[in-house]
């Protein structure tokens, strides 16, 4: 018979001690990044931060309603921003995303290594980065924006986009090469056909957040509505940063209905 111990112990003392050492670690980490993140801070500007909000909260209101028509052109170079940087965007994932995956990859060793750093190089460097790279190379203006939209989106489209793709039913591609089908044609007959749905999914989702970043890349000089927002701060014009801030969120809000709308229709 199997002797069992008179008390039973959810956890034995040396198990305990490591779990109580652990947090131990945790706090002193925290205490000292803590330390590291407020050792230039000056707190009498943070005490009399409350104040200063509702400052400028007073003067934010009421809204400079007669401003919108000032917005209509911004508004549309902000779309087109993120609609041709997501279009620009695909076009360059999806033959990364097909190198990335394992299974479509033509050389692992070779191409699938470099495909990744692209994804995670890209996925690493936030737009506004991009943009102000960009707009010191190319210049301000749109093209700018165009380019620094769609070289963040690579990273996030050829990742979800490999995923699928390593995801596929592998029966599926048996059957088609049993066929006596070459590669292309089982990659356009058995894989792609089951990534699509993803893919336009993937595309839609990205498109959605893209708006949302292109509002904001003006404020470096890329266009569109951040351009007319970083304006307003400067000139201390609040009532025009209300009205600003209300289309960002209206137009913010009707992407992220059509985006759900599109991916509901697909899924």
């Amino acid at each position: 018979m199997t002797d069992f111990p008179d008390h039973w112990q959810h956890r034995t003392p040396r198990v305990r001690l490591a779990i109580w050492f652990g947090w131990l670690c945790l706090v002193a980490l925290f205490v000292w990044c803590w330390e590291l993140m407020t050792a230039r801070t000056i707190w009498s500007f943070v005490w009399d931060a409350p104040t200063q909000a509702a400052d400028i909260g007073s003067r934010m209101f009421p809204p400079r309603w007669t401003y919108v028509e000032n917005l209509l052109v911004p508004l549309w170079d902000t779309l087109n921003m993120a609609t041709l940087g997501t279009i620009l965007g695909v076009i360059l994932a999806v033959p990364i995303a097909f190198l990335a995956a394992r299974n479509t990859s033509p050389f692992p060793l070779v191409t699938r290594p470099v495909a990744l750093f692209i994804i995670v190089a890209s996925r690493s460097i936030n737009s506004l980065i991009w943009a102000l790279l960009l707009v010191a190379v190319l210049g301000p203006g749109l093209l700018a924006g165009i380019l620094a939209i769609a070289l963040r989106s690579i990273g996030f489209i050829g990742k979800l986009l490999y995923e699928a793709i390593e995801e596929t039913d592998i029966r599926q591609v048996e059957a088609i090469t049993a066929t006596g089908a070459s590669g292309s044609q089982v990659l356009t007959y058995a894989i792609v056909p089951q990534v699509l749905p993803a893919f336009w999914g993937i595309t839609v989702f990205r498109w959605d957040i893209n708006i949302r970043e292109s509002s904001i890349l003006g404020l470096v000089g890329a266009g569109g509505l951040g351009l007319n927002l970083q304006a307003s701060i400067s000139t201390l014009a609040w009532p025009q940063v209300t009205m600003i801030m209300i289309v960002i969120l209206a137009t913010v809000v009707l992407s992220e209905w059509v985006s759900a709308k599109v991916r509901q229709a697909i899924i």
